[in-house]
């Protein structure tokens, strides 16, 4: 403690309102990883809505400015919402369905962890090298999470489905791939489709998770060679 009986919490006047977004952003990534446990759909629509959480902070870092912490308080945040929820939310189903005798069960709890610590040096990398640039090397980990929650939502949660596609997210978010950031307006139909497969249920829900899906496939597919390039000169 500072002076003498100060009590006063230390963030108090020294985070702005972005870090207090980023800080939901993880409470909310620990909130996924709970209720994989009893829920997996509600675990995928707590991470999309972490996803929306990361979206919003930058949003008002711009428009309101940032602190000193921010950058460091994103990061933090990105591994506990899209490392190790959705590291969990894999593990957890594969042991639901598999069962720890199966040895294919480990195989898929070992991708869970190499799923973590690919997302963890993605992120250092990014905060060495690709702050202030508009593209990014390697697939963007609220991307990947977003493609398994999505994925979860449209009904796609057999472990045979689940393991693979984590295994393939974790090796592509630290290749040398170019990612360019997307166009404000295709984030803002992007998060359209988000908020809607996070609300609705049942077979409209399953309809705005796969079209969610679709998307973000298609991003990670096409995005490098295809999504408009020229915005990168301007």
């Amino acid at each position: 403690m500072g002076e003498e009986g100060n009590v006063i919490p230390r963030f108090l006047g020294r985070l702005g309102l972005a870090d207090y977004v980023t800080t939901a952003n993880a409470a909310l990534g620990f909130l996924a990883a709970v209720a994989a446990t009893m829920d997996v759909g509600i675990a995928a629509r707590l991470l999309l809505l972490a996803a929306i959480m990361d979206a919003l902070d930058g949003i008002i870092a711009r428009k309101y400015g940032s602190t000193p912490a921010g950058v460091y308080l994103d990061s933090l945040a990105d591994v506990a919402s899209f490392g190790v929820a959705p590291a969990f939310l894999v593990s957890y189903t594969v042991l639901s369905e598999w069962g720890m005798d199966e040895p294919k069960a480990l195989i898929g709890i070992a991708i869970g962890a190499v799923f973590v610590a690919l997302a963890v040096v993605r992120l250092g990398l990014y905060n060495a090298y690709d702050i202030g640039t508009k593209e990014t090397e390697g697939v963007q980990t609220t991307l990947a999470a977003t493609i398994l929650a999505a994925a979860v939502l449209a009904g796609y949660t057999a472990p045979a489905f689940l393991v693979p596609l984590t295994a393939l997210l974790a090796v592509l978010m630290v290749t040398p791939i170019t990612y360019p950031d997307l166009h404000p307006q295709d984030a803002a139909v992007m998060g359209i489709v988000q908020v809607l497969a996070i609300v609705l249920t049942g077979q409209p829900g399953e309809v705005f998770a796969f079209a969610l899906l679709f998307l973000s496939l298609a991003y990670l597919l096409f995005g490098p060679r295809f999504y408009w390039q020229d915005h990168l000169d301007l």
